[in-house]
This record gives structure tokens, C-alpha cells and sequence, in this order.
């Protein structure tokens, strides 16, 4: 990164982003990947994705086996990942109110960061025991745009209206709400507080989402529950969003605290 009348200008880096972008690939990857699929559904040339991939197997990033020619995510990943995870603070704080808040409510309830990619990434999770319930692993990562998180994003971030549009139109919702009609709840989340997605992002699924702030008032994190709409109705979406600001509030407190 350099700096361009005092501005920061980033340089693009591409075998970089390729190497972190078939990382993410495998990361989602249900089962070992082929070569030619790979770079077929990332764009890229293949002589090139396996040059990449060669180079990730021998720091032990990526794992290949040697019968099927088939690429998966190596365990060489484990050591960054366990040490993300040990230096973020945030993520022992929160946990016990992912785990009080689910088990109060019956939801799935999740603590998600903002990332300089714009996108959501899962970094705390906490499920209960039930016949019917939403899988969502940690890790996952999310449009920073997408269902109740976005509103909360779109709310409380930088972007103008036409980049928010711009971001709105590459979104996929199971019923897509209209950009107008989505602006207007945007809105509604800057005086409420919170948003909420009621079938929009998935069938039958509501989401509820509460952001955490800076000192700019701008968006960093956000606590969400994830449910069947008939439970979450059952319990009350009011009464569970404020449980989630009651626990945000709490934990900026804390984070506060820690910093004195």
C-alpha cells in the first residue's frame, strides 16, 4: 500500500489474490476439488491455478490426493486460524452471550466482523439442540449487504446511495425486496436501532441483527439470531432484539473497561 496525497492507495497483488481466492474456494468446498472445476469457477486460467495450488500444498495450505488429483483445504491452515482466533478479545467476551441469548430464545445466534473486503465474516457461534435447526459455521462469510447485517451495515457505513445500489444488484435473496423499499428499512434501522429480515434472505427464516459501533458510528460487528420465522415470531422479535442490544450495549462496556 502506498500513500497518494496523503490517501492510501492499495496495489493490486494478483497471485495474491488468487491464492487467498482458492484458499476461500476450498474453505467452502463440500469435497476435494479438481484442478480444471477450480479454475473454471474462479476465472482462472488453469495452468495458473495449479501453479498456485502447488505452491499452498508445499506450505501445507492446501492438501492434494494423489488417486483422485483432487485438491481440499490442508490442516497447515490450523495455526493461523487458532491464532486469529486467541488474539481477538472479542470473541471470549461474547461467547457467553451467544450461548445465554440461544438458549433464552431457541435461536441460532452468531457474532459476525466486518472485513475490509466488504463482506461479514461468522467469528463466534452458538446453537441449540433441536429437531429443526439453521446450520451456520464459523467462518462463514456473507455480502457485508446481505439480509438484516446489510441493513445494519448500509445504515451505519460509508457508502452512498449509488454504491449502495451497485451492492443491492449483485445480491441474491430468496425474495428480493425492491432498492426503494430496502432504503426505507435501512432507515428505519438508524432510528430503531436494529434490523430485521422476515423471509427476505431465505424463506421462512427471519434474522435479526444488532450492530456494534466505533467511535465514528460506524459499523465493526453485529450480533445476530437466525431462526424459523414461526419460532422467532412465537418469541417475539421485539423482545429478543432487546435482549441483543441489552448484551451489545454489555459488551461495549466491557470492551471499554478493558481498555482503561
Amino acid at each position: 500500500m502506498v500513500e497518494r496525497g496523503g490517501e492510501p492507495v492499495k496495489r493490486a497483488v494478483p497471485a495474491v489474490t488468487r491464492a487467498v481466492a482458492i484458499l476461500r474456494h476450498l474453505g467452502r468446498a463440500d469435497a476435494p476439488v479438481g484442478v480444471n472445476a477450480m479454475a473454471r469457477d474462479l476465472g482462472l486460467v488453469p495452468s495458473t491455478c495449479l501453479h498456485i495450488l502447488r505452491v499452498l500444498a508445499d506450505e501445507g495450505l492446501v492438501q492434494m490426493d494423489p488417486e483422485t488429483r483432487r485438491y481440499s483445504i490442508g490442516v497447515g491452515i490450523l495455526p493461523i486460524a487458532r491464532t486469529a482466533i486467541q488474539r481477538n478479545a472479542f470473541i471470549p467476551m461474547v461467547q457467553p452471550h451467544l450461548d445465554s441469548l440461544s438458549q433464552d430464545f431457541g435461536a441460532t445466534v452468531l457474532a459476525t466482523q466486518v472485513t475490509e473486503a466488504g463482506q461479514m465474516v461468522v467469528v463466534a457461534i452458538s446453537q441449540v439442540e433441536q429437531r429443526f435447526r439453521l446450520q451456520v459455521d464459523l467462518g462463514s462469510r456473507f455480502p457485508a449487504l446481505i439480509s438484516a447485517t446489510g441493513r445494519c451495515y448500509a445504515a451505519f457505513g460509508t457508502l452512498g446511495e449509488a454504491e449502495l445500489r451497485n451492492g443491492f444488484a449483485r445480491l441474491q435473496w430468496d425474495n428480493p425486496p425492491r432498492f426503494d423499499a430496502w432504503l426505507e428499512e435501512v432507515a428505519e434501522v438508524r432510528r430503531q436501532g436494529y434490523a430485521v429480515d422476515s423471509g427476505a434472505y431465505m424463506s421462512g427464516v427471519t434474522v435479526v441483527a444488532v450492530p456494534f459501533l466505533n467511535s465514528a458510528g460506524r459499523m465493526t460487528r453485529s450480533l445476530v439470531a437466525i431462526g424459523i420465522t414461526e419460532r422467532m415470531a412465537a418469541q417475539g422479535i421485539d423482545r429478543l432484539a432487546g435482549a441483543m442490544i441489552a448484551a451489545r450495549d454489555e459488551l461495549d462496556t466491557l470492551a471499554v473497561g478493558g481498555q482503561g
